[in-house]
């Protein structure tokens, strides 16, 4: 069985030399730089959209300031956010944007970990920049909902500050005081593993309902259903959201953002989680037997004739090879 000639990018459209040049760097000793690169993008596109939205949602509350913003808006812009996250990361780097998906993949998937260790740290630095120019950009706005705050009465400002309600709280997350951890615990716990089990899903090459182009769809909006209904008793659902957004909650209002025993929850649990989706779903939902579909394979065979070099040889190479060759038979399971 022929496959159809392959056709690189390079092949119709021309380049700026100088552009030539950086990609054959970028192919070569500093690939890695571009992933991670992706990595940082990506992580940065999801928390700016929903940290965004969450400003507007805590602020206008204080203020009482109608019609900015909502749960359902909160939401849809993470949602938003990751859509945009998973097209422009996910061709570069895999798109894991979420440091538990990445360890998921060194545990499961034999990803290399230092190469996992460069992606943790641009998903993290991406979410904690992200924040610091959302908190710029809405500073006077911030400076408001504080001021009107402190003029409630004495010592408001601090007991709300490091509060879902407070605006510190659009950015570490808190939960409110005299919360049960242990019920936090469990609502983190078990979100994560619904999110988790639609993402591996979503992964699975034999999976007839989710073709690749739906992939950020699905993966979008089941971040938004999570946000819609387990958001209030507490949830980070991504490590790098979380961690980045509580660095940057220390970076602007010290140490009393750290978040106490909560913080570790956010961190911790959805790494936790993720291993044990993974674990379920590769056990009770992965089947070899299973035929890959005609969208998947078409991705799968487009990223390996992928000719990660400005060398025409290469991909010269590669076309022949899968010209001359007779591929082999892929035995379809009829349905």
């Amino acid at each position: 069985m022929s496959t159809p000639n392959i056709v690189h990018l390079n092949d119709i459209q021309g380049r700026h030399r100088l552009l030539k040049r950086w990609e054959n760097l970028r192919h070569g000793s500093v690939h890695w730089f571009a992933e991670c690169f992706a990595e940082f993008v990506g992580v940065f596109l999801y928390v700016y959209a929903g940290v965004g939205s969450q400003v507007l949602f805590i602020v206008s509350g204080i203020l009482k300031e109608q019609g900015l913003s909502s749960v359902f808006q909160v939401g849809m812009a993470y949602a938003g956010g990751i859509v945009a996250a998973l097209c422009i990361a996910l061709p570069v780097s895999g798109g894991h944007i979420n440091p538990a998906v990445t360890i998921a993949f060194c545990v499961m998937k034999g990803f290399p970990p230092v190469k996992a260790i460069r992606y943790i740290i641009a998903q993290i630095l991406g979410g904690y920049i992200a924040c610091l120019l959302i908190y710029v950009q809405y500073r006077d706005f911030i400076k408001l909902a504080e001021a009107a705050l402190e003029s409630v009465g004495p010592g408001v400002l601090e007991a709300t500050l490091f509060t879902p309600n407070g605006p510190a709280g659009a950015f570490g997350l808190y939960v409110t005081p005299g919360t049960n951890l242990g019920r936090v615990f469990l609502n983190e716990f078990i979100t994560d593993i619904m999110i988790v089990m639609v993402i591996w899903n979503c992964l699975d090459p034999t999976n007839l309902m989710v073709p690749p182009f739906a992939v950020p769809w699905a993966i979008g909006l089941v971040y938004a259903v999570a946000i819609w209904g387990y958001s209030v008793p507490g949830l980070a659902a991504n490590t790098a959201r979380d961690v980045g957004g509580r660095l940057a909650a220390l970076t602007i209002w010290g140490m009393d953002a750290s978040g106490g025993k909560y913080a570790a929850i956010t961190a911790l649990t959805n790494i936790l989680s993720t291993i044990v989706a993974v674990v379920l779903y590769e056990l009770f939902f992965v089947d070899y037997a299973r035929v890959i579909s005609s969208a998947h394979l078409e991705m799968i065979q487009a990223h390996h004739n992928h000719a990660r070099t400005p060398n025409r040889e290469l991909a010269s190479q590669l076309e022949t090879t899968n010209n001359s060759s007779e591929k082999d038979q892929i035995e379809v399971e009829r349905v």
